[in-house]
């Protein structure tokens, strides 16, 4: 199900804060220009897949995308899988698995992020309850082949259900039923701890381990020792703000040193 090419570099685009959202100004045609351009950089620079969030709706509902944030994601995602032929991923923050799935079925998207998929995770929404049950349930009542990519020890979250993060993928990948793990650091652009990274390598030998926040051009080929792939957006921007335009300079480094050259 989970059909991306090795290395996988995955590149994020953050979506400015959409319709409804408290922090939203500009027009969906700008909105739209703006992904469309994040993703002709990463296209252009090499990455092989690319991932949408709704990165400026904070403060983030907990579990439940508002419809007019759905409907925009919808819309972006829809334009970005037509003009870039790239596989793409969505993830619907904070932590509506329902409604990623329900726009990567739409528009042809290749795999979802979930940030608690199984346990019970305390974080600045509140405690948030993973749903694995329902998710599967609703990826099988689509008829959908979207791959599930799950966090264990999300950032900005502390686990309460299972603080042994070891035993969390375990749960995440053979309980959870998750098609991959991604491993981050404590918050955006914190890198991930090595030995937790070896720790999940080691304890879910099966599955595609991600890196999902925190790697630079200068990691990446270390990371890359334990983890099939990396997620990264604010490593690509200037100054590490997800604000702004990813930069093709960066981009490129990246891609480099990720590839060995």
């Amino acid at each position: 199900m989970l059909n991306l090419p090795r290395p996988t570099l995955i590149g994020m685009i953050h979506l400015p804060a959409l319709p409804g959202s408290p922090a939203h100004m500009f027009p969906m045609e700008e909105i739209i220009e703006r992904a469309l351009a994040d993703a002709h950089t990463l296209r252009d620079t090499g990455f092989n897949a690319l991932m949408i969030e709704n990165f400026g709706d904070a403060p983030f509902p907990a579990d439940q995308l508002s419809s007019a944030s759905l409907a925009a994601m919808a819309v972006v995602a829809d334009r970005v899988r037509t003009a870039v032929a790239l596989p793409i991923g969505v993830n619907a923050l904070r932590n509506d698995a329902l409604a990623a799935l329900g726009i990567a079925v739409a528009v042809g998207a290749s795999f979802v992020r979930v940030n608690v998929h199984t346990g019970v995770t305390a974080t600045d929404q509140g405690m948030l309850t993973g749903r694995a049950d329902e998710t599967l349930r609703y990826r099988k009542l689509l008829g959908a082949s979207v791959a599930i990519l799950a966090d264990v020890h999300v950032k900005h979250g502390r686990s309460i259900s299972e603080p042994d993060i070891a035993s969390a993928a375990r749960d995440t990948a053979y309980r959870g039923l998750a098609d991959g793990l991604v491993v981050t650091g404590s918050a955006t652009g914190v890198g991930v701890d090595p030995q937790d990274l070896r720790r999940v390598r080691s304890a879910v030998p099966d599955r595609r381990i991600f890196v999902g926040s925190g790697a630079t051009p200068s990691t990446i080929a270390s990371l890359l020792h334990s983890a099939d792939g990396v997620i990264v957006g604010s490593g690509l921007k200037p100054e590490s703000d997800p604000s702004r335009p990813i930069d093709a300079a960066l981009a490129a480094e990246f891609v480099r040193s990720a590839r060995g050259g």
